[in-house]
């Protein structure tokens, strides 16, 4: 029986081992090994700041989901890989597999910035659930006693999404409270231009974004690296320093450590396009913790996004793949990546959709509508129940 070892119990983690179970059944032993216990639907984290979720409204008990389908669970945090010998090390244990699925998401690398980050630093995240109640508790302290926010992304960021959605609903909010006036924001960003989100832009992101930042007035500087944080300013690499009472600022992104040996320099793993390691072939690496490479050199370096729905196609492939291997089957072959992205923007939304990701692109979409934010609120709450009840063959 193939022992099948999953690290990472997020999207990518949560497919591949529902999908492994269902093609293989019980002829594959599959483990999910995670540090966090709970599953968080991570799209709704800007929610969460903003007051608009409880963390019981969007997580999950991955334990309880994975055992009702005799799947094992291991809270427990990785700490080495030895490809060589097929094992993972634990604080506690030594887990052996046949294959490996690698889907940790990213390290938030604040350290590389003097002064960033919750913990050691002074500025916001979003990008974990404590994070994000975290950040909520400053974004209550604005409202009682407004000042400057700083909202953005530092260099070397892989995620600008969740960012642009704070800026939008952060807006919308303070005009509903009539006190926008009092709360000057500014988005600061290491993309060459705003819309560019690490893909080149969506179509018409560039004066999309442009356009709807100049309604609202928030103030946009771009393509610019920061030198340091510090209790009230942000410093940048080329003098200018920024006041704040709130900055909520994306980290720098690497692989985790316990998979950054097996990458590139920044710690992401290369792999083909079945997902598969590009020297040890029973490791597969999904979602953030793949490498892409970006579809253009940038000023300011920024990386590639790879969200949720990216993750999950990633996911299913790199499942297909290893159960139609061991079944002696023909291996899958996968249709080049695509994205679709629901950015909510306080009182609307827009709806945004690349084939494939990278350009030059088959078809791209940008739309800004009421109907998207429906479509976003529905999907919170589809996509949950669909993990769940452990349904990942559902689209």
């Amino acid at each position: 029986m193939a022992k099948i070892v999953i690290l990472g119990g997020s999207f990518g983690g949560l497919t591949a081992a529902f999908e492994l179970k269902r093609l293989l059944g019980n002829n594959a032993d599959i483990t999910v090994v995670s540090d966090d216990e709970r599953f968080v639907f991570l799209p709704s984290l800007p929610w969460l700041i903003m007051g608009w979720r409880r963390p019981e409204d969007i997580t999950l008990k991955v334990n309880e989901i994975l055992r009702h389908r005799g799947i094992e669970f291991i809270c427990e945090a990785a700490k080495q890989i030895i490809p060589e010998a097929s094992k993972i090390l634990t604080s506690e244990k030594e887990i052996p597999y046949d294959y490996l699925i690698i889907s940790t998401g990213p390290y938030l690398s604040f350290e590389e910035i003097p002064g960033l980050g919750p913990e050691k630093g002074y500025t916001d995240c979003t990008f974990t659930l404590d994070h994000a109640a975290r950040t909520g508790q400053t974004w209550k302290r604005i409202l009682k006693n407004p000042g400057p926010m700083v909202l953005g992304s530092a260099q070397m960021v892989s995620c600008f999404g969740p960012s642009y959605e704070l800026a939008f609903e952060m807006d919308a909010e303070l005009r509903k409270r009539k006190m926008r006036h009092k709360v000057p924001i500014i988005y600061l960003t290491s993309e060459p231009y705003l819309g560019h989100m690490g893909v080149g832009g969506f179509g018409k992101s560039r004066r999309f974004i442009e356009d709807e930042f100049a309604e609202r007035d928030i103030k946009p500087i771009v393509n610019q690296a920061i030198e340091e944080v510090t209790p009230e300013e942000i410093r940048l690499k080329d003098g200018t320093k920024i006041p704040f009472k709130l900055a909520m600022i994306a980290p720098p992104f690497k692989g985790v450590p316990a998979v950054a040996p097996l990458g590139n320099p920044r710690g992401f793993i290369p792999v083909d396009k079945n997902y598969r390691h590009t020297k040890h072939k029973n490791i597969f690496a999904v979602g953030v913790a793949m490498a892409i490479a970006p579809p253009e050199p940038t000023p300011v370096p920024v990386g590639v996004p790879k969200t949720g729905f990216m993750t999950v196609r990633m996911a299913k492939t790199a499942a297909a793949t290893i159960a139609a291997e061991i079944k002696n089957e023909i291996l899958p072959t996968p249709e080049e990546l695509s994205v679709i992205c629901l950015m909510d923007m306080g009182n609307t939304a827009a709806f945004m959709k690349a084939k494939p990701v990278l350009p030059p692109r088959q078809k791209t979409i940008l739309k800004k509508a009421i109907w998207a934010k429906w479509m976003k609120l529905g999907f919170e709450r589809y996509f949950l129940w669909k993990m769940k009840h452990g349904l990942s063959q559902w689209p």
